[in-house]
């Protein structure tokens, strides 16, 4: 006799495929982010040169040798430098008590920056769901979710950026940041004791004093957490215990004046004004946050990944608004807020089918920014073993200079270079006649660039160009063949054309 199917039987029958399909997501979603977690981690392995790393292994080369005045890490000169942070700090500690390679310290920096960077990702979204993908989803959308035109920067999260900055103080910072957040999220909506608001100030203190800009990030997003999460004002009064005990480590760091840096001139203007260039192609992607952002938005107006990205477009405007393009490196506090919404927007959605056509849309938009992203892998596997495709999105990192180390350039050598060589040189010990990067606490930076300028200038009269060489102490010149002259002996040869010549008495 046939009878009837009742009206709970589809929903049982339904509910066992409904789970499996949320769990065939939640795993492929932590498979994804997983296999990009282990791409990073044999970029360590070889740990690409480009940008800034010839200034941090110059800080750790200063401070293996002198933990207590390592002077400018540039140049022959005792100038503090922001670049001595409590970071850089323990790093040059263990080069000096273990006499690991400066290179070998930093690929253990980097292991130590990723590992803060995943788990505080990780910690900090579970403040905000407590869906099992959405850690996973949340380190996808901040390592692909970017736009169509590469773009890499120190204390930006883009996956080819981290690739090349992963051993960099802005990596750790970051990684901090976001353990910060998580911290006071957890004790805004607590009872948190006066030790705990002690120890949150004292932890954004390190943080603005490993990396500046990440500092700004952090206190943009820690200040959005507290307006969000609207504590009680005797919860309010323990965490604001912090503010001043941040403030005095701040003011009783030995090694640079943190607030000297708000002083800080037009170079550091010029350098940041391309932050503020090709917006769309470079952060296209993020839109699809900013639509999140929306949907959080009506669901509630004090949502701190709302607040978050208010504060960090508010700052970035009026960067661009007032010429101080340096605040442009608060960007990440629009953008990381923004991609943390457009993965959590797959778990919240209200309706299922909704969710289902937000992680299509979100995959979507992923991929686009991992193929951008591509060239990437040529930093664990070479070029030369990438698809055609591929290895046109790679971009090759610097061959750095050993090559003079090897043809007797010692530590302590001064070396007269121009600015790329510059850059580099200091990784490995040498000093140059002028810094590679802006260097705000080093007073006579102007005229060493002139002393640069001259020497290399056609014009320049045989006996200035020797004045200049005794008066920054130079024993070895790097440039071209065109260099050549009396007073320099051709000593080695380098890529690229360069030549490294020894200065005759």
């Amino acid at each position: 006799m046939y009878t009837a199917p009742s009206d709970t039987e589809p929903e049982r029958r339904t509910a066992p495929a409904r789970g499996s399909v949320a769990r065939a997501g939640r795993v492929s979603a932590r498979a994804a982010a997983a296999l990009v977690v282990v791409l990073l981690l044999l970029v360590v392995l070889r740990l690409p040169w480009a940008g800034d790393l010839g200034m941090h292994a110059a800080t750790i080369q200063r401070l293996r040798h002198s933990l207590a005045h390592p002077g400018d890490p540039l140049v022959d000169a005792a100038a503090p430098s922001p670049y001595y942070s409590p970071w850089t700090l323990l790093l040059g500690a263990v080069a000096r008590l273990t006499g690991l390679s400066v290179f070998v310290v930093l690929r253990l920096a980097a292991l130590a920056g990723l590992a803060l960077l995943v788990t505080g990702v990780r910690s900090y979204v579970r403040t905000l769901t407590d869906h099992r993908a959405a850690p996973a989803l949340a380190l996808l959308s901040l390592l692909l979710l970017w736009g169509p035109l590469l773009f890499s920067w120190s204390g930006f999260l883009g996956l080819n950026s981290l690739a090349l900055t992963v051993s960099y103080p802005s990596v750790f910072a970051l990684g901090l940041a976001f353990h910060f957040w998580a911290w006071l999220t957890r004790a805004a909506r607590g009872r948190p004791t006066w030790r705990t608001g002690l120890a949150l100030g004292v932890l954004w203190a390190l943080i603005l004093l490993c990396h500046q800009f990440t500092g700004v990030v952090a206190s943009l997003g820690g200040l959005a957490v507290l307006l969000a999460a609207r504590p009680a004002r005797g919860a309010l009064l323990r965490l604001g215990a912090g503010l001043p005990a941040g403030l005095l480590v701040l003011v009783c760091w030995p090694y640079y004046d943190f607030f000297a840096l708000f002083s800080a001139g037009g170079d550091l203007e010029a350098v940041h004004r391309p932050l503020y260039r090709h917006l769309a192609g470079r952060f296209g992607f993020v839109l699809l946050g900013v639509a999140a952002l929306g949907f959080r938005l009506r669901r509630d107006v004090r949502d701190p990944l709302v607040l978050f990205f208010a504060f960090g477009v508010l700052v970035f405007a009026a960067g661009g608004l007032t010429g101080h393009y340096s605040w442009g490196r608060a960007l990440p506090a629009a953008l990381v807020p923004a991609q943390l919404a457009a993965a959590l927007e797959v778990v919240s959605a209200g309706r299922r089918p909704v969710r289902a056509g937000w992680a299509g849309v979100l995959l979507a938009a992923l991929a686009a920014g991992a193929w951008t992203q591509a060239g990437t892998l040529g930093y664990v596997v070479g070029r030369d073993a990438l698809p055609r495709v591929v290895a046109a999105k790679y971009r090759t990192p610097w061959t750095g200079y050993q090559w003079i180390v090897r043809a007797g350039v010692r530590y302590g050598d001064v070396v007269m270079a121009r600015t790329t060589p510059a850059r580099q040189i200091p990784a490995y010990g040498a000093y140059t006649v002028a810094p590679g990067y802006p260097d705000v606490f080093l007073a006579d930076e102007g005229r060493r660039q002139a002393a640069v300028r001259r020497y290399f200038a056609a014009g320049t009269e045989v006996a200035r160009r020797r004045a200049i060489l005794r008066e920054y102490g130079v024993r070895w010149v790097v440039a071209g063949t065109s260099a050549k002259a009396p007073w320099l002996s051709e000593t080695a040869r380098g890529p690229g054309g360069q030549v490294l010549y020894r200065v005759v008495p």
